[in-house]
């Protein structure tokens, strides 16, 4: 099924739970027990070791898929425990050696990654009503501090020796990586000079002053911590309105890999490896498809709508991880527009279903990559394409968008699902950001919904960026897109980050806003990641060298 794992270059998303290496998934009535246990001989690569319950790329990779059978294979939980099957250590967070010794693209990407992860955590609680309780049974340190603040709720030990910590500043030279400094302040709401305090204290902080300064949210001793977390778990799960009846297993699906690309049943991606760009197509639905949710959900995992969420979401880690010089995406589509209109009414008419929110719900968090990716990307509306509801959201992804003027030529439409289904981090939709929340245009293109749109129209409505002629359509998309290829990627980085979240901020925004400035330079700083850098030298014995000027 999976030939990249044939690669040993290449990383793999695909995973089950047949094949973890270090969590174990438990199910009690309406309780999910995620149990963090890694196996500190199964890093991703060689040279390292994961000790301490330490985790790498692989761990998250795991901890992904899990998240994903608790939403679809057991619509019956309603609050997961995250806890750690190991004596006296919940997590001391991502592997230091590892971080030490790998390349910068790839510290950023597993950052990003994992980031995304415990996004997704908190995606599920505010939209799916799936509840998060970390059950910190040990010390905790760093990016396990980080899964925790993902959580709804934090329960800590209280052994008197056991302790939370973000000691990356004192002890490594970089940041918490995972929005740890963000979500102290933003979602904890502690006291500034408290968290100046808490992230520079390499020893961290004991039960008692961790729940007063609002590190924790409970406090149990060893004897009564398992049945207080069980207890907890129980009034969380009370406040979910998840329903509970028959889950969808999510089967592995098909992806063939070729020379110059990928191919699934519904991505297919082309990599042109001279020009430094990729294409990938999104093919829309075929042939009859199930309007009511007993059909969708007896049409389980190969129902179009999550097959896309899956194997798109595969092929844009595949390219993100794998293909580093792959600068620009360009982004195009497929099919007919009325099976299109038609998927999409009856996801917006059965939305209040488990299986089509939690459907929803996962193409929500895969199209949110493309906005996070350092990637530019150009969407192409050409004969055949098919930018429809669901499918325009590549359109507005899209860092510029091209459409083709010719007669019996392309056409775009919009639906509901345009307007809130798929927010971006910000909490805005894509269309409401291709406009920088201003409230006219927004409108305009809200009274176009359902009415296929052709390239006049699109214009007009300041869909698209540039709509050539059919005489000149072919030379205009080659020049921009050898343009693009030829800039600075990293200026552009800079530039598409500033771009894509115009309007209003929200947490999640400023924990990658800051993430993509703070890896770009404190990861390639000698401080950091130099000879004598501190990340370099963790566990040498040595002390680090640090250059003292202030930039």
């Amino acid at each position: 099924m999976n030939d990249l794992s044939k690669r040993p270059a290449q990383v793999s998303f695909d995973t089950q739970p047949d094949r973890y290496h270090h969590w174990r998934l438990g199910f009690d009535g309406p309780i999910a027990m995620l149990t963090l246990d890694v196996a500190e001989d199964k890093a991703l690569e060689p040279g390292y070791k994961l000790k301490l319950n330490s985790y790498d790329l692989g761990v998250d990779i795991e901890l992904a898929d899990a998240l994903n059978r608790i939403r679809f294979e057991h619509p019956e939980v309603k609050a997961a425990v995250i806890t750690s099957g190991k004596s006296r250590m919940f997590c001391s967070g991502a592997n230091i050696y590892m971080l030490g010794h790998t390349s910068h693209p790839g510290k950023v990407n597993f950052c990003k990654f994992t980031n995304e992860t415990r996004n997704g955590i908190e995606d599920s609680s505010a939209h799916s009503g799936l509840k998060f309780l970390a059950a910190l049974n040990g010390a905790t340190a760093g990016g396990g501090y980080e899964l925790a603040l993902a959580c709804d709720e934090i329960a800590m030990i209280d052994d008197r020796s056991s302790t939370v910590s973000l000691p990356e500043v004192p002890l490594l030279g970089v940041l918490p990586g995972t929005g740890g400094l963000t979500r102290l302040v933003d979602k904890r709401k502690i006291r500034r000079d408290l968290a100046d305090v808490f992230s520079t204290t390499a020893e961290g902080v004991r039960a008692d002053r961790a729940k007063q300064w609002k590190l924790v949210d409970h406090v149990a001793k060893p004897q009564q911590f398992a049945q207080f977390v069980k207890n907890r778990a129980l009034e969380l799960a009370a406040l979910s309105d998840r329903p509970g009846g028959q889950g969808v297993e999510l089967k592995p699906f098909v992806r063939t890999a070729r020379e110059d690309g990928y191919h699934y049943p519904t991505v297919d991606v082309k990599i042109d490896a001279a020009g430094r760009k990729a294409e990938i197509t999104v093919f829309a639905p075929t042939g009859a498809q199930p309007d009511t949710p007993e059909a969708m959900l007896e049409r389980g995992s190969a129902w179009w709508p999550l097959a896309l969420a899956r194997q798109l979401d595969d092929a844009i880690l595949t390219l993100r991880h794998n293909h580093l010089d792959i600068g620009l995406w360009v982004l195009k589509t497929r099919g007919h527009m009325d099976a299109m209109l038609a998927m999409d009414a009856a996801l917006d008419k059965h939305r209040g279903h488990w299986f089509v929110r939690e459907t929803v719900g996962y193409l929500r968090r895969t199209l949110a990559r493309f906005d996070v990716a350092s990637r530019s990307m150009f969407a192409i509306a050409d004969a055949g394409s098919c930018f429809a509801g669901t499918l325009a959201e590549l359109l507005f992804a899209a860092d510029r968008s091209f459409m083709l003027d010719a007669e019996n030529g392309p056409r775009i439409a919009l639906t509901p699902m345009n307007f809130g289904a798929y927010p971006m981090v910000s909490g805005l939709s894509r269309i409401e950001t291709h406009f920088c929340a201003e409230t006219a245009p927004v409108e305009a293109a809200h009274q176009a919904i359902g009415r296929p749109l052709e390239t006049r129209e699109a214009r007009e409505l300041g869909l698209v960026t540039s709509t050539p002629d059919d005489i000149d359509w072919e030379d205009e998309v080659r020049i921009a897109i050898e343009e693009r290829a030829s800039l600075s990627p990293d200026a552009l980085t800079g530039m598409e980050a500033s771009l894509r979240f115009a309007g209003r901020e929200s947490m999640h925004t400023r924990v990658f806003g800051r993430l993509s400035a703070w890896q770009n330079w404190i990861f390639n700083r000698p401080n950091a990641t130099g000879e004598h850098g501190a990340l370099k030298v963790y566990g040498t014995g040595a002390k680090a060298k640090f250059n003292w000027e202030r930039v």
